[in-house]
Order: structure tokens, then sequence, then C-alpha cells
């Protein structure tokens, strides 16, 4: 190998040890605080902007995130798989309305995942 293929493994293998030991925490992707489910955008955005409101429509939130039926269709049944969200379904009228809501669950998932977040840029802008 390389010289200086060896200095750059080195280095990374630094910078790696320093992330997973931010303020004495580990941050890095193997210790599992880094929830992939909510990382996707459409999922993030519908975690987000129900952590600020009681509860959503269907509606509500496909003109919020400016995504399609079907985009939306599939990632509010995961999360509702993940217990992250809440469906209840009824008719108003004869119109079918279709409401979300975080859990609890939902809810310590998203502040994990705020704080992961939060100490990868505290960590990248220690280093700027």
């Amino acid at each position: 190998m390389a010289k200086h293929s060896v200095a750059r493994q080195d280095r990374g293998n630094a910078e790696s040890a320093k992330l997973r030991s931010v303020r004495g925490r580990a941050i890095g992707p193997d210790t599992g605080e880094f929830d992939r489910l909510i990382h996707e955008r459409a999922r993030l955005g519908i975690v987000s902007a129900l952590a600020v409101n009681e509860k959503l429509t269907f509606n509500d939130l496909k003109k919020l995130l400016k995504i399609t039926d079907g985009n939306l269709s599939v990632h509010a049944r995961k999360l509702e798989d993940a217990e992250y969200v809440s469906c209840t379904k009824s008719f108003e009228g004869r119109v079918p309305r279709t409401e979300y809501r975080l859990t609890t669950p939902g809810r310590r998932a998203l502040e994990r995942y705020l704080d992961h977040m939060e100490a990868l840029i505290h960590a990248t802008r220690d280093h700027i």
C-alpha cells in the first residue's frame, strides 16, 4: 500500500473516532441512535409537521409537504408500522377523512434523531 494511502486511512480512522465520542456520547452509525426511518425526507417532514401540530389530515400533509398521494401513503404507512404515527379514518358526511397524530414513541424517536443530528453538526462545526 502506498505511503499516502496509509496516512489517509489513519486520518480517516481518527476522524471517525472523534465523531463517535463527541461530548463523551457515542454518536456513530453503529450506536443505534441514527434512525434511518425518520431520516428520509418525506418521513422527516411528516413527523416534524406532526410534532408541531396535534393532528393533521392526509390532505393537510400532502399540501404541506408537496408530495403525491402515493408517496404520502407509502411513507405514512411505514411510520404507522413503526408505531411513530397513528392514523384515524372517519367520514365527514360521505367524504373520507384520514387524520394522523405523532405517538409518544414517534416523538421520542424524533427527539433522538434531532439530538443525533445536532451532535453531528457540532462535531463538524468544531473542525471547520
